[in-house]
């Protein structure tokens, strides 16, 4: 059987560390090492292991060599898989699947990096998601964690946040100008539908309801076509719209609150861990 070279992992965590942190200095502080130990390291690298120069100076800068991109990308990856590998053998009883329930609104906006980062750390885990609005979770009985829309005194479980219900609309329309107002909701069974329209009914401004949808990524589009209004929580609202308010004669609207409810019946190491990850991913 053939025998291959191999690379101690501490010379390749260095090596990265390098590259991240643009300079051996900057690298040694965040390895908490001596420069002194740090090049050595780099020298060991380079001279006996693959015999290549990783790093060039370009002026004052130190840029990685065509041979170092190619390490990196390789380093990168067989510290990753060192990592799964520990925690799966230090953790053996994280590995299974878990049924995570929550409404499209947080799918794009906050599960993306929490889901990144638990699948990191457990990539033996299989997360289910079920995106369905928030009066339809609250009836189901199969779910492990959900991620719910509550208004402010009703909240059930484990409070993740606050937030102000807000309008908006497209830049460079001014659909608050025509005389019924167009809006772009939830159903009718979304208690910020019925906030938006209450509000509007109790200032006496004319509105209609031009487009409904169950799917948040629905009310976007058609609010960032230029055809209609709507009022959501204001970290769902995306870059290309603008918040408006009372400066332009809409009522000032309520906080809603998201709350994460466990499954008392179905409660492991797994969903314990896992709602410590969204419950941090919600903070931020």
């Amino acid at each position: 059987m053939a025998e291959y070279p191999t690379i101690d992992s501490e010379l390749l965590r260095t090596f990265v560390a390098i590259a991240d942190q643009g300079g051996f200095t900057r690298a040694a502080e965040a390895l908490n090492r001596t420069q002194s130990a740090v090049s050595m390291q780099m020298k060991r690298l380079e001279e006996d292991v693959v015999k290549r120069s990783l790093f060039q100076r370009v002026g004052r800068q130190l840029e990685l060599t065509p041979e170092g991109q190619v390490l990196l990308s390789y380093a990168r990856r067989i510290l990753k898989l060192q990592g799964e590998i520990i925690s799966t053998l230090r953790e053996p009883h994280m590995v299974g699947s878990i049924k995570v329930g929550t409404p499209d609104d947080y799918v794009m906006r906050f599960l993306p990096s929490i889901l990144a980062r638990f699948a990191q750390s457990y990539p033996m885990i299989q997360v289910e998601l079920h995106c369905e609005p928030s009066y339809q979770l609250l009836q189901r009985k199969d779910l492990d964690l959900t991620i719910v829309t509550r208004k402010p005194g009703t909240e059930i479980g484990q409070l993740l946040r606050q937030e102000k219900l807000v309008w908006a609309q497209a830049k460079g329309f001014a659909l608050h100008e025509q005389p019924s107002l167009p809006l772009a909701m939830f159903n009718s069974d979304c208690f910020c539908r019925e906030w938006a329209c209450n509000a509007l009914e109790t200032m006496g401004r004319d509105y209609r309801l031009a487009y409904t949808s169950p799917s948040l990524s629905a009310i976007m589009a058609v609010v960032g076509a230029g055809l209609a209004v709507t009022a959501q929580l204001e970290s769902l609202i995306p870059a290309g719209m603008e918040i408006i308010g009372s400066e332009l004669g809409l009522p000032l609207m309520p906080s809603a609150s998201i709350v994460l409810l466990r499954n008392n019946l179905a409660q492991t190491p797994i969903t314990e861990c896992l709602a410590e990850y969204i419950a941090d991913g919600f903070s931020l």
